[in-house]
């Protein structure tokens, strides 16, 4: 469902309950690039990740056509960047109810001070029971980058929020696909890369592999669909070998 055409922005449901909000951008140079963020409907709502300060007007629309903003319940972020978090406060200001919600490092540095609403912290391994879906927390830190990078699992759909992993450019039109995408995204990383590369990414890609996930929400690209631990697997083996 398109809900903006000037932006281009839609919103297409990826896996049961949970929406994907997208925004086609283009990039200097011509290339074409692209923002999501994830709206799981439920008794407490979440929205992971914001989107940029500017995108505030086309996201929030685009959620209100799925639910009223005052639903909103936690406003979810792997990392502070402003495609995370940089409409945070205003959607704060739009659902009266809602709180950010964020791992323990990324509060104690940053969005203790940043929100203008103290942050539900989650522990590693925690669990956040939203109604018919349950969240699972993971630190991830260093994944792909940022000391404070955390990341959800959706364990009734098994749809992993996964942040800048598997970043693909183009307008990501497709909301989800079955095909390739670790091509499209190592390529697109190999110009500006951007993972830490930090000892510990291998075993965090592991312990995510481990959970089985069957949908990946990419914050950057099509969602995707099928055998997600063999994927994260496959990644881990690409990182290697670039190191």
């Amino acid at each position: 469902m398109v809900t903006n055409p000037q932006t281009g922005t839609s919103v297409n449901e990826v896996a049961t309950g949970i929406y994907r909000i997208n925004t086609p951008v283009d990039l200097p140079g011509g290339q074409s690039f692209n923002f999501n963020q994830y709206l799981v409907v439920d008794d407490e709502a979440l929205l992971f990740h914001t989107g940029p300060r500017g995108m505030f007007p086309v996201v929030s629309h685009a959620i209100a056509q799925v639910i009223d903003l005052g639903r909103l319940r936690y406003i979810g972020l792997s990392h502070v960047e402003a495609d995370e978090c940089g409409a945070m406060n205003e959607l704060l200001a739009a659902a009266p109810n809602a709180v950010p919600l964020c791992g323990r490092i990324a509060a104690l540095v940053s969005i203790n001070d940043l929100a203008d609403r103290p942050p539900r912290v989650m522990a590693d391994g925690e669990l956040l029971e939203l109604g018919a879906h349950t969240m699972r927390w993971f630190d991830t830190p260093h994944v792909p980058h940022g000391w404070e990078a955390g990341l959800m699992m959706d364990t009734q759909t098994r749809t992993l929020f996964c942040g800048d992993l598997f970043t693909q450019p183009s307008s990501g039109a497709q909301a989800l696909t079955q095909t390739d995408i670790l091509g499209p995204s190592e390529a697109f990383r190999k110009t500006m890369d951007y993972f830490a590369h930090a000892p510990t990414t291998a075993a965090t890609l592991a312990r995510l592999a481990a959970e089985k996930p069957s949908t990946l929400a990419c914050m950057h690209g099509c969602a995707w669909g099928g055998d997600g631990g063999a994927l994260l697997r496959h990644l881990a083996k690409a990182l290697v070998a670039a190191d």
